[in-house]
């Protein structure tokens, strides 16, 4: 076995086991400390923490699995895949999200109406849109050739 094989189980186990069972340690102590009244915000958030960082780790081996270990493009590839999972899944899904928080402001579901709020809103589902549909131009135009 090689270190580099070492380190690569050391943080599979790390990401796949032990950071999602600290997490639920975590989010236990936050329940029993909410149901005692005490503080509980920082065993919530170190629980979500774990969470996170469990998930990153695995939506980095995702992207740099596609390719062999020994491939020079590897980095480059997982880049790629990685802005093109970010500009063709999050913005738009972002972009529909504002427009409905957005339309929420403007029909005064909530208690505050602020011209200011839904305008920015409509703004940033537009730019989110913008944004994902430049990078699928530009897509095309490089398979294009």
């Amino acid at each position: 076995m090689s270190f580099y094989n070492g380190i690569l189980n050391l943080t599979g186990w790390t990401g796949n086991v032990i950071l999602p069972t600290l997490a639920g340690l975590f989010l236990a102590i936050a329940v029993l400390q909410f149901s005692r009244g005490a503080t509980y915000s920082h065993a919530m958030y170190g629980g979500f923490l774990c969470l996170m960082s469990s998930g990153l780790l695995r939506a980095f081996e995702t992207f740099a699995s596609q390719r062999t270990w020994n491939d020079p493009d590897l980095f480059w590839v997982a880049s790629i895949s990685l802005v093109d999972w970010i500009c063709n899944v999050l913005l738009p899904l972002y972009a529909a999200l504002q427009v409905a928080a957005g339309g929420m402001q403007l029909a005064g579901v909530t208690n505050r109406f602020q011209p200011i709020t839904w305008m920015r809103q409509f703004t940033a589902a537009g730019l989110c849109l913008l944004v994902s549909g430049l990078l699928r131009l530009g897509e095309f135009f490089v398979t294009q050739g």
